[in-house]
Parts: C-alpha cells; sequence; structure tokens
C-alpha cells in the first residue's frame, strides 16, 4: 500500500498513463514510416516504447536509412498526431478522478518524452491543464528516457528532492528512468504493450488507474 505522506510531490508520465495515445502513435509512426517505403509493423514499435521521438527515428533510421533528416520526419510525425489527438484522444479511466482526488494533497507535474507542442495538445483536449504544478517535456533536456533526465528536471522545478517524488508510468524505459532518478515508482503497463516482467522494478504495480486511486483512498 502506498504512503502518499511519504512523498513531497506525484509526477505523472502522460502518453499510455493519462491519455490512450500509445495506439495514436503507431498509427502516426506507421503513415509516415510507411510514406518513406519502410514496411514496419505496428508490433516493430515495441522495441522503442518510452523513447524521445527523435531517439525512436534515429533508431529506425539507422536500420531502415531513410534520406530524410531526423527533423523533418519527426515533424511529419508530431503533426500527425497533433491532428489525431485532436479528433481522438479520451483520458483513460481513473485518470480525472485520480487527478482530481491529487489536486488538494500534493503538487503534480508531468514528464513525458513528447514534445512540447504535443503535450500542450493534450492537455487541451483533455482538459486538464489546471491540475499541473509544473509542465517538462524530455526534449528540454539531453537525454530522453530511460535517462532519468526528464524526472530530475520535472523535481528540480517542482523544487523538490527526486528521492521525495512518486512516479506513475506505463513502460519499461519509465520505469527504468523513474529508478535511476531515485523516485518511487508506480507501474500501470499500457494495454497494447507486450507484457514486461522486467516492469517488476516499479515498487508498486496496478493493473488500471482506478485501482492505484482505490489504494491511495485507503493508505
Amino acid at each position: 500500500m502506498i504512503n502518499l505522506n511519504k512523498y513531497d510531490a506525484v509526477i505523472f508520465d502522460m502518453d499510455g498513463v493519462l491519455v490512450d495515445s500509445e495506439p495514436l502513435w503507431k498509427i502516426a509512426m506507421h503513415n509516415v514510416f510507411l510514406s518513406l517505403g519502410s514496411d514496419l509493423k505496428k508490433n516493430d514499435f515495441q522495441k522503442t516504447v518510452g523513447l524521445r521521438i527523435d531517439e525512436v527515428i534515429y533508431y529506425w533510421k539507422n536500420i531502415e536509412k531513410w534520406t530524410p533528416e531526423v527533423d523533418e520526419i519527426e515533424k511529419q510525425i508530431v503533426d500527425k498526431m497533433i491532428e489525431l489527438i485532436n479528433h481522438q484522444a479520451m483520458p483513460l479511466p481513473g485518470v480525472l478522478e485520480t487527478l482530481n482526488y491529487l489536486n488538494s494533497k500534493k503538487p503534480i507535474a508531468l514528464a513525458s518524452s513528447s514534445p512540447l507542442s504535443l503535450i500542450k495538445a493534450v492537455l487541451n483536449k483533455l482538459k486538464i491543464n489546471s491540475f499541473f504544478n509544473v509542465i517538462h517535456s524530455a526534449e528540454q533536456e539531453s537525454h530522453g528516457k530511460p535517462h532519468p533526465a526528464v524526472f530530475i528536471g520535472a523535481a528540480v522545478k517542482l523544487d523538490v528532492r527526486p528521492e521525495n517524488c512518486l512516479v506513475i508510468e506505463d513502460s519499461l524505459n519509465g520505469v527504468i528512468a523513474g529508478k535511476a532518478a531515485r523516485m518511487d515508482v508506480v507501474s500501470i503497463p499500457e494495454k497494447t504493450h507486450l507484457v514486461n516482467t522486467k516492469m517488476n522494478l516499479a515498487d508498486f504495480q496496478f493493473n488500471n488507474m482506478n485501482s492505484f486511486l482505490k489504494d491511495l483512498k485507503n493508505s
């Protein structure tokens, strides 16, 4: 059971935690990569879940030998993602209730591998801007997840010690990043990810956000 009093702040990942965007990422990447002549399938993208989008593109560009520059490919994917978010994005079950519950109890941050333009699109679509004291993107750091920089940066902006933060993550790269930042990590695996037993590196594991919220209320 989580003792919320132990923590000075709660930090949320975004994709797959707050919004059901992982399937949209697969659609956007598949569409753009297909236009580059790639035959990558959506299941292939499991290898890069949780990475910053430029790092995802670097990974596949080295394999597929694409001609366009990384930033050009990234812009196409992000533009497609924003279009999909504006039409389809919904908060995952339990997200609004959890944010409401935590809002009066702890400072809340968002620390995401997604670029800031996409973060803003999600927050605006879901109408959850007001819940977050801090918003931090890994594009503002030298490294994305599994490097801990984005979580440490969020803690700095919150003016709290990293070891006094609780992180909510859905991917293995995110869990590794949280633990490397010396934070306690809650794992709520995104349902389209392949099952990975290494997720038990997290300090707490829940099947969904509602179960996490129930635990918080009972602590």
